[in-house]
């Protein structure tokens, strides 16, 4: 093949790439479909001949040293099934002219690591395998409906503008990876709706600029790999793993509920609802979201030791109201939420649950969500026993109001406590919780003052006592007597001048006691609750 000049063709062109060279200085699409849906399946068995291929060489010329636009028209390759054989390298390459495939096949990977592109759309592509390392558009990266045999590698890409791979399949490469795209940068959305993965789909340290969804998407890990491993992720708006609507008839994506949660109902009328799998384990560890993590319907899928780690992330809001993982541990160590949207039912049983250090300012739960399932949730989560679950939930309780609640959690605080209690500690402790639950039932101790006070007041009744200093006593009152027995410190001027003999004795003894007993447990009580307040 000879240089062209410019605006000349150069020789050794086939007719299909001459086509192809004459579409690209009109900017008009080039069509080689043969207009039979199984034919121009680019994923279908059914071979594509000579006359409906190019050269991957021509194609690279084009983009990177194509002729000059005719007059009047804008240079720009638009394909349409066409069959592209050979490796098309782009790599460290500027791409000027718009492009965009539309059903075409690639017969070998395609090359464009450190490649500048305007705008790259390839729409329903098969492709062995896309390595775009470091690429950079200034607009648009589209790659729907495509499917990719041996994994994309996007790692710190600068996507300029949007980048949308809805309803993409993507394989595995040799170590296991579907999709790659650490570091990467997406200036404003990141749609990733009803994708397919076979393969961990790894997002280490990306930044999205607007919203990333993956509503309705089915991801899948291979042995060893997690199915999303996005520690670090920063997402300006909100993470969607959420369900999208489809198309009963054709299957394709039809409309999806702007945030997520169907409104009104359910899905429209002609779809069906898909909910967000995965199957593997999902690393979200320290990740930064600006607006929600939403799991809405959401289902997954772990093994034994699998996680769903959610470790320190950030968010205003986590709407967990997926599915209950059967297996796995859903992990929230450090994560820092201000509103959590969950449901009872979403939330693993004992040992499936960890969330040391989790913080979070507000409760709205969907649907009845009584306070024993709540006092559960922390319970699943703290295997052994810890302090800091139970008055975070109290605080928040409180917070919103509900006092009586925050007691209660605060005495379940007391009583799991006490089971860690040497046996001593314990006695003790049934005691405070038998007489006055420990302070958090300030009533339970008056009605046990009352009975007390009466029971003492009546034996006394019975039975008058010798003075211990002759005639220098008060008047033998027995209610005040008994009273004075009972509140510890305060005098009232009974106590100190009589002489109890006998059962008596054992008797004043029991009030003193009990007496002790209730004010202490009362006082500590008080000052938690100041303490706290």
């Amino acid at each position: 093949m000879t240089e062209a000049q410019d605006g000349e063709i150069p020789d050794g062109l086939s007719a299909a790439e001459l086509g192809m060279w004459q579409s690209f200085r009109n900017g008009t699409t080039y069509d080689l479909r043969a207009h039979d849906p199984v034919r121009d399946d680019p994923f279908a068995p059914h071979s594509w001949g000579p006359e409906r291929s190019v050269g991957a060489r021509t194609v690279a010329r084009l983009l990177l040293s194509g002729p000059a636009a005719r007059p009047g028209r804008v240079a720009a390759l638009k394909l349409r099934g066409v069959r592209i054989t050979g490796k098309l390298d782009l790599a460290g390459g500027h791409v000027s002219p718009y492009v965009e495939l539309t059903g075409c096949r690639f017969e070998q990977e395609v090359v464009l690591p450190e490649c500048h592109f305007t705008t790259l759309r390839m729409v329903g592509c098969a492709v062995p395998r896309l390595d775009a390392a470091r690429l950079h558009t200034e607009g648009d990266l589209h790659l729907p409906r495509c499917r990719v045999e041996r994994g994309i590698r996007l790692t710190d890409a600068q996507i300029g503008t949007d980048l949308l791979i809805n309803q993409l399949r993507v394989g595995p490469d040799r170590r296991g990876r579907a999709f790659v795209g650490d570091g990467m940068s997406v200036a404003q959305d990141l749609q990733a709706e009803m994708i397919e993965t076979l393969g961990e789909l790894s997002l280490r340290g990306a930044k999205v600029g607007g919203s990333l969804s993956l509503r309705g998407s089915r991801l899948r890990a291979t042995d060893g790999r997690r199915a999303l491993n996005a520690p670090q992720l920063s997402v300006e708006r909100t993470l969607y793993m959420t369900e999208a609507w489809v198309s009963i008839d054709t299957g394709n994506q039809g409309t999806t509920p702007p945030f997520g949660v169907a409104r009104g109902g359910g899905p429209a009328r002609g779809t069906r609802a898909q909910a967000f799998e995965c199957r593997g384990a999902v690393r979200l560890d320290d990740g930064r979201f600006g607006d929600a993590v939403d799991l809405h319907k959401a289902r997954f899928v772990l093994a034994d030791r699998e996680e769903l780690s959610l470790r320190r992330i950030v968010t205003p809001e986590l709407r967990f109201n997926a599915e209950r993982p059967r297996e796995g541990r859903v992990v929230l160590n450090g994560a820092r939420v201000v509103t959590l949207i969950d449901v009872s039912a979403s939330w693993p049983g004992p040992g499936g649950l960890a969330m040391g250090g989790f913080v979070y300012e507000n409760l709205v739960p969907y649907g009845h969500f009584p306070l024993s399932r709540r006092l559960e949730w922390v319970l699943a989560a703290t295997p052994e026993y810890v302090p800091e679950p139970y008055e975070r939930l109290a605080s928040v309780l409180r917070s919103c109001g509900e006092d009586a609640d925050a007691r209660e959690v605060l005495l379940a605080k007391q009583r799991r406590r006490r089971e860690t209690l040497p046996p001593a500690g314990r006695i003790w402790g049934y005691l405070q919780d038998w007489a006055v639950a420990y302070g958090y039932r300030p009533g339970r101790a008056l009605v046990w003052m009352a009975v007390l006070w009466a029971a003492g007041a009546v034996a006394f009744s019975q039975y008058h006592p010798e003075s211990i200093k002759g005639d220098e006593h008060p008047q033998w009152n027995p209610s005040l007597y008994a009273l004075d027995l009972l509140v510890p410190v305060i005098d009232l001027g009974q106590d100190g001048y009589w002489l109890l003999e006998g059962g008596w004795q054992w008797a004043a003894a029991a009030l003193v006691l009990l007496g002790w007993i209730l004010a202490t447990t009362v006082a500590a009580g008080a000052s938690r609750l100041l303490r706290r307040g």
